[in-house]
Protein backbone atom coordinates (compact mmCIF):
# COMPACT_ATOMS: atom_id res chain seq x y z
CA UNK A 1 0.00 0.00 0.00
CA UNK A 2 1.01 3.54 -0.71
CA UNK A 3 2.38 5.59 2.38
CA UNK A 4 0.81 9.16 1.30
CA UNK A 5 -1.40 10.37 -1.58
CA UNK A 6 1.57 12.14 -2.89
CA UNK A 7 3.20 8.78 -3.43
CA UNK A 8 0.09 7.21 -5.16
CA UNK A 9 0.07 10.36 -7.43
CA UNK A 10 3.39 10.01 -8.43
CA UNK A 11 3.02 6.45 -9.00
CA UNK A 12 -0.04 6.81 -11.09
CA UNK A 13 1.48 9.95 -13.04
CA UNK A 14 4.29 7.51 -14.32
CA UNK A 15 1.70 4.23 -15.33
CA UNK A 16 -0.63 7.08 -17.12
CA UNK A 17 1.69 8.89 -19.08
CA UNK A 18 0.26 9.42 -22.13
CA UNK A 19 1.72 8.19 -25.58
CA UNK A 20 3.01 10.22 -28.16
CA UNK A 21 -0.32 10.51 -30.05
CA UNK A 22 -2.06 11.34 -27.42
CA UNK A 23 -3.00 14.78 -29.32
CA UNK A 24 -4.58 17.94 -27.23
CA UNK A 25 -3.52 16.89 -23.84
CA UNK A 26 -1.93 19.66 -22.26
CA UNK A 27 -2.28 18.54 -18.47
CA UNK A 28 -3.25 15.03 -17.02
CA UNK A 29 -2.49 13.68 -13.66
CA UNK A 30 -1.14 15.98 -10.65
CA UNK A 31 -3.09 19.17 -10.58
CA UNK A 32 -7.08 19.82 -10.05
CA UNK A 33 -8.02 18.32 -13.11
CA UNK A 34 -6.83 17.41 -16.46
CA UNK A 35 -6.36 20.30 -19.66
CA UNK A 36 -7.23 19.22 -23.03
CA UNK A 37 -6.23 21.71 -26.20
CA UNK A 38 -9.51 22.16 -28.54
CA UNK A 39 -9.54 22.74 -32.26
CA UNK A 40 -10.91 26.48 -31.55
CA UNK A 41 -10.26 28.83 -29.13
CA UNK A 42 -10.44 26.73 -25.62
CA UNK A 43 -8.86 24.11 -23.68
CA UNK A 44 -10.81 21.26 -22.16
CA UNK A 45 -11.21 20.67 -18.45
CA UNK A 46 -11.95 17.47 -17.08
CA UNK A 47 -12.21 16.25 -13.29
CA UNK A 48 -13.90 13.63 -11.00
CA UNK A 49 -14.35 13.32 -7.87
CA UNK A 50 -16.09 10.09 -5.62
CA UNK A 51 -18.63 10.77 -2.93
CA UNK A 52 -18.38 7.06 -0.65
CA UNK A 53 -20.53 6.64 2.36
CA UNK A 54 -19.28 6.08 5.34
CA UNK A 55 -16.07 8.12 4.03
CA UNK A 56 -17.91 11.42 2.87
CA UNK A 57 -21.19 11.60 3.98
CA UNK A 58 -23.16 8.99 6.50
CA UNK A 59 -26.87 8.87 6.06
CA UNK A 60 -27.49 9.97 9.49
CA UNK A 61 -25.77 12.85 8.95
CA UNK A 62 -26.15 14.61 5.10
CA UNK A 63 -29.53 14.63 3.72
CA UNK A 64 -29.87 13.50 0.41
CA UNK A 65 -29.80 16.36 -1.00
CA UNK A 66 -27.13 17.78 0.62
CA UNK A 67 -25.13 14.65 -0.94
CA UNK A 68 -26.27 15.56 -4.21
CA UNK A 69 -25.04 19.23 -3.62
CA UNK A 70 -21.79 18.07 -2.57
CA UNK A 71 -20.92 15.56 -5.16
CA UNK A 72 -21.39 18.06 -7.34
CA UNK A 73 -19.34 20.62 -5.68
CA UNK A 74 -16.11 18.72 -5.02
CA UNK A 75 -15.74 18.41 -9.12
CA UNK A 76 -17.19 22.43 -9.57
CA UNK A 77 -14.33 23.47 -7.49
CA UNK A 78 -11.56 21.83 -9.55
CA UNK A 79 -12.79 23.93 -12.15
CA UNK A 80 -12.80 26.92 -10.40
CA UNK A 81 -9.29 26.03 -9.36
CA UNK A 82 -8.43 26.26 -12.77
CA UNK A 83 -10.06 29.37 -13.56
CA UNK A 84 -12.53 27.64 -16.09
CA UNK A 85 -16.54 27.70 -16.50
CA UNK A 86 -17.90 24.07 -15.91
CA UNK A 87 -20.51 22.99 -18.60
CA UNK A 88 -21.26 18.92 -18.34
CA UNK A 89 -21.62 16.26 -15.51
CA UNK A 90 -21.74 12.38 -15.57
CA UNK A 91 -23.12 10.97 -12.28
CA UNK A 92 -21.95 7.20 -11.72
CA UNK A 93 -24.29 6.33 -9.13
CA UNK A 94 -23.85 2.98 -6.71
CA UNK A 95 -26.98 2.52 -4.88
CA UNK A 96 -27.45 0.38 -1.94
CA UNK A 97 -30.29 -1.62 -2.15
CA UNK A 98 -30.83 -0.49 1.96
CA UNK A 99 -32.12 2.79 0.38
CA UNK A 100 -35.42 3.79 -0.95
CA UNK A 101 -36.28 5.50 -4.41
CA UNK A 102 -37.06 8.94 -2.36
CA UNK A 103 -33.39 8.87 -1.12
CA UNK A 104 -32.30 8.48 -5.28
CA UNK A 105 -34.78 11.28 -6.16
CA UNK A 106 -33.28 13.93 -3.39
CA UNK A 107 -29.83 13.21 -4.51
CA UNK A 108 -30.73 14.52 -7.73
CA UNK A 109 -32.98 16.87 -6.77
CA UNK A 110 -29.72 18.64 -4.59
CA UNK A 111 -27.61 17.92 -7.22
CA UNK A 112 -29.46 19.20 -10.17
CA UNK A 113 -30.09 22.54 -8.09
CA UNK A 114 -26.37 22.95 -7.70
CA UNK A 115 -26.23 22.25 -11.47
CA UNK A 116 -28.91 24.92 -12.75
CA UNK A 117 -27.35 27.94 -10.63
CA UNK A 118 -24.08 26.84 -12.59
CA UNK A 119 -25.37 26.16 -15.82
CA UNK A 120 -24.08 22.44 -15.87
CA UNK A 121 -26.13 20.22 -17.60
CA UNK A 122 -26.05 16.51 -16.33
CA UNK A 123 -25.50 14.13 -19.69
CA UNK A 124 -25.30 10.97 -18.75
CA UNK A 125 -23.66 8.59 -16.45
CA UNK A 126 -24.53 5.12 -15.09
CA UNK A 127 -26.19 3.75 -11.84
CA UNK A 128 -26.34 0.18 -10.68
CA UNK A 129 -27.68 -1.47 -6.91
CA UNK A 130 -25.25 -2.94 -4.60
CA UNK A 131 -25.52 -4.61 -1.61
CA UNK A 132 -23.07 -2.52 0.48
CA UNK A 133 -22.35 0.58 1.07
CA UNK A 134 -23.34 3.45 -1.74
CA UNK A 135 -20.59 4.90 -3.98
CA UNK A 136 -20.63 8.00 -6.46
CA UNK A 137 -18.74 9.43 -8.90
CA UNK A 138 -18.81 12.68 -11.07
CA UNK A 139 -17.04 13.88 -13.33
CA UNK A 140 -17.14 17.40 -14.92
CA UNK A 141 -16.41 18.65 -18.11
CA UNK A 142 -15.55 22.45 -18.85
CA UNK A 143 -13.65 25.10 -20.42
CA UNK A 144 -11.18 27.80 -20.19
CA UNK A 145 -9.62 30.29 -22.82
CA UNK A 146 -6.22 28.44 -25.01
CA UNK A 147 -3.83 29.09 -22.60
CA UNK A 148 -5.52 31.15 -19.65
CA UNK A 149 -5.59 28.04 -17.36
CA UNK A 150 -4.16 28.58 -13.93
CA UNK A 151 -2.05 25.65 -12.52
CA UNK A 152 -0.49 24.95 -8.94
CA UNK A 153 2.96 24.92 -10.47
CA UNK A 154 3.35 29.14 -11.45
CA UNK A 155 4.21 30.77 -7.85
CA UNK A 156 7.67 32.44 -7.49
CA UNK A 157 9.03 34.09 -4.21
CA UNK A 158 7.91 36.83 -3.56
CA UNK A 159 4.02 36.57 -4.16
CA UNK A 160 1.55 36.85 -1.51
CA UNK A 161 -0.73 34.36 -0.75
CA UNK A 162 -4.60 34.84 -0.36
CA UNK A 163 -7.76 32.61 0.21
CA UNK A 164 -11.08 33.59 -1.07
CA UNK A 165 -13.09 32.96 2.48
CA UNK A 166 -13.06 31.92 6.11
CA UNK A 167 -11.59 28.64 6.56
CA UNK A 168 -12.39 25.53 8.71
CA UNK A 169 -16.19 25.82 8.47
CA UNK A 170 -17.32 22.41 6.69
CA UNK A 171 -15.05 20.93 9.59
CA UNK A 172 -16.81 22.97 12.61
CA UNK A 173 -19.87 22.36 11.05
CA UNK A 174 -19.15 18.46 10.94
CA UNK A 175 -18.46 18.44 14.25
CA UNK A 176 -21.38 19.97 15.59
CA UNK A 177 -23.47 17.67 13.35
CA UNK A 178 -21.61 14.53 14.62
CA UNK A 179 -22.41 15.50 18.29
CA UNK A 180 -25.76 16.42 17.77
CA UNK A 181 -25.64 20.18 18.65
CA UNK A 182 -27.18 21.25 15.72
CA UNK A 183 -30.40 19.38 15.71
CA UNK A 184 -31.71 20.17 13.03
CA UNK A 185 -30.00 20.45 9.38
CA UNK A 186 -29.71 23.61 7.34
CA UNK A 187 -31.94 23.29 4.04
CA UNK A 188 -30.31 23.51 0.64
CA UNK A 189 -29.95 27.26 -0.51
CA UNK A 190 -32.88 26.70 -2.70
CA UNK A 191 -35.26 25.75 -0.34
CA UNK A 192 -36.68 28.89 1.07
CA UNK A 193 -40.41 27.79 1.92
CA UNK A 194 -39.60 26.32 5.75
CA UNK A 195 -42.02 27.05 7.94
CA UNK A 196 -41.91 28.86 11.37
CA UNK A 197 -41.45 26.25 13.08
CA UNK A 198 -38.95 24.58 11.20
CA UNK A 199 -36.90 27.70 11.08
CA UNK A 200 -36.78 28.03 14.85
CA UNK A 201 -35.14 24.67 14.93
CA UNK A 202 -32.07 25.44 12.36
CA UNK A 203 -29.00 26.08 14.90
CA UNK A 204 -28.31 30.03 15.00
CA UNK A 205 -25.10 30.96 13.84
CA UNK A 206 -22.06 30.58 13.88
CA UNK A 207 -23.56 27.42 14.16
CA UNK A 208 -26.03 28.01 11.31
CA UNK A 209 -23.28 28.93 9.01
CA UNK A 210 -20.46 26.01 10.01
CA UNK A 211 -23.35 23.72 9.08
CA UNK A 212 -24.65 24.96 6.04
CA UNK A 213 -21.12 25.49 4.91
CA UNK A 214 -20.54 22.02 5.46
CA UNK A 215 -23.97 20.40 3.79
CA UNK A 216 -23.83 22.70 0.88
CA UNK A 217 -20.19 24.49 0.09
CA UNK A 218 -20.74 27.14 -2.72
CA UNK A 219 -18.06 26.61 -4.87
CA UNK A 220 -15.60 30.16 -6.08
CA UNK A 221 -16.24 29.42 -10.38
CA UNK A 222 -16.91 33.12 -10.34
CA UNK A 223 -13.62 34.11 -8.93
CA UNK A 224 -12.16 31.27 -10.28
CA UNK A 225 -12.81 33.14 -13.88
CA UNK A 226 -12.57 36.51 -12.62
CA UNK A 227 -8.54 35.81 -11.53
CA UNK A 228 -8.13 33.66 -14.92
CA UNK A 229 -9.62 36.99 -17.35
CA UNK A 230 -7.34 39.78 -15.40
CA UNK A 231 -4.30 37.62 -15.69
CA UNK A 232 -3.95 38.71 -11.21
CA UNK A 233 -2.98 35.04 -9.90
CA UNK A 234 0.17 33.47 -10.54
CA UNK A 235 -1.16 29.52 -8.94
CA UNK A 236 -4.32 28.20 -7.77
CA UNK A 237 -5.41 25.42 -5.93
CA UNK A 238 -8.74 24.32 -4.38
CA UNK A 239 -8.76 24.40 -0.86
CA UNK A 240 -10.51 20.86 -0.48
CA UNK A 241 -8.26 18.89 2.07
CA UNK A 242 -7.19 21.39 4.36
CA UNK A 243 -4.70 24.63 4.28
CA UNK A 244 -1.87 23.05 5.01
CA UNK A 245 -1.83 19.78 2.67
CA UNK A 246 -3.18 21.96 -0.34
CA UNK A 247 -0.39 24.20 -0.14
CA UNK A 248 1.77 22.35 0.58
CA UNK A 249 0.68 20.94 -2.74
CA UNK A 250 1.10 24.43 -4.90
CA UNK A 251 4.62 25.01 -2.89
CA UNK A 252 5.68 21.11 -4.55
CA UNK A 253 4.19 21.80 -7.91
CA UNK A 254 5.86 25.23 -7.90
CA UNK A 255 9.25 24.25 -6.48
CA UNK A 256 8.75 27.27 -3.63
CA UNK A 257 8.18 27.46 -0.18
CA UNK A 258 5.55 29.54 1.93
CA UNK A 259 5.27 31.87 5.33
CA UNK A 260 2.25 31.90 7.04
CA UNK A 261 0.93 34.38 9.55
CA UNK A 262 -1.35 33.13 12.08
CA UNK A 263 -2.81 36.01 13.06
CA UNK A 264 -4.57 36.74 9.27
CA UNK A 265 -5.47 33.05 8.81
CA UNK A 266 -9.19 33.77 8.85
CA UNK A 267 -11.00 30.70 10.75
CA UNK A 268 -14.26 29.86 12.35
CA UNK A 269 -15.30 33.02 14.91
CA UNK A 270 -14.82 31.07 18.11
CA UNK A 271 -13.74 31.84 21.71
CA UNK A 272 -10.98 29.53 21.83
CA UNK A 273 -8.21 30.86 19.17
CA UNK A 274 -6.04 27.94 19.06
CA UNK A 275 -9.20 25.30 18.18
CA UNK A 276 -9.73 28.06 15.63
CA UNK A 277 -6.24 28.22 14.17
CA UNK A 278 -6.28 24.18 13.97
CA UNK A 279 -9.70 24.15 12.07
CA UNK A 280 -8.59 26.93 9.46
CA UNK A 281 -5.13 25.17 9.13
CA UNK A 282 -6.29 21.28 8.84
CA UNK A 283 -10.04 21.22 7.79
CA UNK A 284 -11.06 19.85 4.88
CA UNK A 285 -13.98 20.46 2.13
CA UNK A 286 -14.36 24.18 2.40
CA UNK A 287 -13.52 24.42 -0.98
CA UNK A 288 -12.08 27.94 -1.00
CA UNK A 289 -9.76 29.23 -3.73
CA UNK A 290 -6.09 29.37 -2.48
CA UNK A 291 -3.54 31.75 -4.88
CA UNK A 292 -0.85 33.41 -5.29
CA UNK A 293 -0.32 37.37 -6.41
CA UNK A 294 3.41 38.93 -8.05
CA UNK A 295 3.89 41.96 -6.24
CA UNK A 296 3.63 43.99 -9.54
CA UNK A 297 -0.27 42.33 -9.97
CA UNK A 298 -1.59 42.84 -6.85
CA UNK A 299 -3.31 46.42 -8.17
CA UNK A 300 -5.52 44.13 -10.27
CA UNK A 301 -6.60 42.13 -7.27
CA UNK A 302 -9.66 43.78 -5.37
CA UNK A 303 -10.49 44.04 -1.58
CA UNK A 304 -13.31 42.02 -2.20
CA UNK A 305 -14.90 39.95 -4.84
CA UNK A 306 -18.88 39.68 -4.77
CA UNK A 307 -19.00 41.24 -1.32
CA UNK A 308 -16.27 38.55 0.09
CA UNK A 309 -13.21 39.58 1.49
CA UNK A 310 -9.82 38.28 0.06
CA UNK A 311 -7.86 37.63 2.41
CA UNK A 312 -3.58 37.65 2.39
CA UNK A 313 -2.09 34.87 4.91
CA UNK A 314 1.24 35.06 3.41
CA UNK A 315 4.04 35.06 1.10
CA UNK A 316 5.78 32.87 -1.35
CA UNK A 317 10.02 32.11 -0.29
CA UNK A 318 12.08 30.83 -2.32
CA UNK A 319 13.28 27.89 0.85
CA UNK A 320 11.44 25.26 1.13
CA UNK A 321 8.84 24.08 3.52
CA UNK A 322 6.20 26.25 5.02
CA UNK A 323 6.66 28.38 7.95
CA UNK A 324 4.16 29.60 10.26
CA UNK A 325 4.31 32.90 12.61
CA UNK A 326 2.36 32.67 15.54
CA UNK A 327 1.26 36.14 16.97
CA UNK A 328 3.64 35.93 19.72
CA UNK A 329 6.57 36.47 17.05
CA UNK A 330 7.61 32.39 16.96
CA UNK A 331 8.05 30.67 13.90
CA UNK A 332 7.39 26.74 13.52
CA UNK A 333 7.48 25.03 10.77
CA UNK A 334 4.22 23.71 9.18
CA UNK A 335 3.69 19.80 8.14
CA UNK A 336 0.67 18.42 5.99
CA UNK A 337 -1.86 17.49 8.66
CA UNK A 338 -5.37 17.73 6.38
CA UNK A 339 -7.08 14.94 4.74
CA UNK A 340 -5.00 12.32 3.35
CA UNK A 341 -6.54 8.80 2.53
CA UNK A 342 -3.29 7.21 2.38
CA UNK A 343 -2.26 8.48 6.02
CA UNK A 344 -5.67 7.99 7.95
CA UNK A 345 -7.13 5.57 9.50
CA UNK A 346 -10.02 3.75 7.65
CA UNK A 347 -12.95 5.52 8.91
CA UNK A 348 -11.65 6.99 11.08
CA UNK A 349 -14.40 10.16 11.26
CA UNK A 350 -12.32 12.89 9.91
CA UNK A 351 -14.61 13.11 6.78
CA UNK A 352 -17.75 11.92 8.45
Amino acid sequence: MFRTENEFVAWLQALAAPPGHAGGLKLSIGDDAALVTLKGRCELILTTDMSIEDVHFIHRLHPAEAVGHRALARSLSDVAAMGGVPRYALVSLAISKQLKRDWTSRFFRGLLALGHRFGVQLVGGDTALVPGRTFIDVLVAGEVPRGKALLRSGARAGDAIFVSGRLGLSALGLRLLRSHKARALSPPPEAGRLDRQAQAKLPQPPAREAVNAHLYPEPRCALGRFLSKRGAASALIDLSDGLSTDLSRLCEASGVGARLWAGKIPGPLLPDQADSLGLALHGGEDHQLLFTVAPQKRPRLPLKFQGQPLYQIGEIEAARGIRLVLPDGKVRTLKPAGWDYFKAPQLDGRRT
